[in-house]
């Protein structure tokens, strides 16, 4: 199926209510689950009703699904000012137990989005080590990618980037792909034998414009400027190899197609209802419903996709 926009009408909101709906995991069966800022997930019963998992830690960012039917949080623990570890969350009890807090002798304080491979490797981005987020926004290099292995062993596998956030697996997994926010850019890494990284190589254009500065996230910007920004956050691929990607400064969600070319999905120009899409999944039987986590909303979005998603470990 080729792709299509998706208009502003075809949105609906679930589960009112969530802080902070950063991330979200669907499942086939429809059972949907979001990042909750007052606790760790929050589950979108079919009325929209919630059940929290899990108690207050930290800022819950993106997660996703072992294949164990755990839930993997990257904990954003810089926007709370504390820690931002990786965990994990056992859906049956509400434990949150620690995976990673340290790489290289620093306490992690921003781990940002975590991907699972079918070997059971957690690579998981982290955004900055500088105090606050907006600062890191001023284009620093400091941020990285690292692997927490099946064996408990974790290290740093690529560096230098500016505000590491989204990331997906190929389907194959011969690639990772991961989204420099304050560099308007994706970039795709060969995988490894051993859970290691190859050097990395722009995917596809730059998505916009950014300022090269640390930027004040409550600066309220009219549309004629915020369309042109380039912020890229969350990122995931549909069945047909398109690279989906989640672009909040402009309210916009932009798919990069296997030939290089850049499609529009759907966009708000005020933020009226897409308010800062941070992250994209699919789910329902035949993953043809596109759920959409947004950052400045207590809510996220449902829509029927024109693409089906690519398959992740929680769907197999």
């Amino acid at each position: 199926m080729p792709l299509r926009r998706i208009a502003l009408s075809e949105f609906r909101p679930i589960g009112r209510g969530i802080a902070r709906p950063e991330d979200v995991v669907a499942l086939r069966d429809g059972r949907v689950y979001a990042s909750h800022h007052a606790g760790g997930v929050a589950e979108i019963a079919p009325d929209g009703g919630l059940r929290v998992i899990g108690g207050k830690a930290g800022a819950p960012n993106g997660i996703n699904m072992d294949a164990k039917g755990c839930i993997i949080i990257a904990n954003f623990g810089i926007y709370d000012g504390v820690a931002g570890p990786l965990e994990r969350l056992d859906l049956t009890t509400g434990e949150r137990e620690i995976l990673v807090s340290t790489i290289g002798g620093r306490a992690l304080t921003s781990c940002n989005y975590p991907v699972i491979d079918r070997a059971g490797n957690i690579w998981c981005s982290h955004s900055t080590f500088a105090k606050t987020w907006p600062e890191a926004l001023d284009r620093r290099t400091d941020g990285f990618i690292f692997v927490y292995r099946p064996d408990g062993s974790s290290e740093i596998v690529a560096e230098g980037l500016r505000f590491a956030n989204g990331m997906a697996l190929s389907a194959d997994e011969q690639f990772l792909y991961c989204t420099q926010t304050s560099n308007a850019d994706v970039l795709r890494f060969p995988v490894l034998p051993g859970a290691k990284l190859g050097k990395a190589e722009r995917y596809g254009p730059r998505l916009g414009i950014v300022f090269g500065m640390k930027v004040n996230p409550r600066l309220k910007l009219p549309s004629l400027i915020t369309r042109y920004l380039g912020y890229t956050d969350g990122i995931g691929f549909d069945a047909e190899q398109n690279l989906w990607v989640t672009l909040p400064a402009a309210h916009k969600i932009v798919a990069i197609t296997p030939a290089g070319k850049i499609f529009t999905i759907a966009h708000d120009p005020n933020g009226d209802l897409l308010r800062s899409p941070t992250n994209i999944s699919w789910g329902g039987p035949d993953l043809r419903t596109l759920y959409v986590g947004n950052l400045a909303a207590d809510y996220v979005l449902a829509a029927p996709s024109p693409v089906a998603g690519q398959e992740m470990l929680h769907h197999l």
